[in-house]
């Protein structure tokens, strides 16, 4: 029995779009697309973000909440 997967299109990486090379922590407008209601850091196959990108994103979001650009959590 086969069943019918719903085929999606691969995202792009909306940094390599906008031909940014370097992500900035003090980019909050920017870094708050990528983290959910939560306060959690969204997954690479769900952002769409490649792979170099995802990793600088990561590290901006960690250090916008140290400086309390970004919150850890929602409560």
């Amino acid at each position: 029995m086969k069943r019918d997967r719903r085929r999606s299109r691969k995202r792009v990486c909306s940094f390599c779009v906008d031909k940014i090379e370097h992500v900035d922590y003090k980019d909050v407008g920017r870094l708050r697309r990528y983290i959910t209601e939560r306060g959690k850091i969204l997954p690479r196959r769900i952002s769409g973000n490649c792979a170099g990108h995802q990793r600088q994103v990561t590290v901006a979001i960690k250090r916008a909440r140290m400086i309390a650009l970004l919150p850890y959590t929602t409560e």
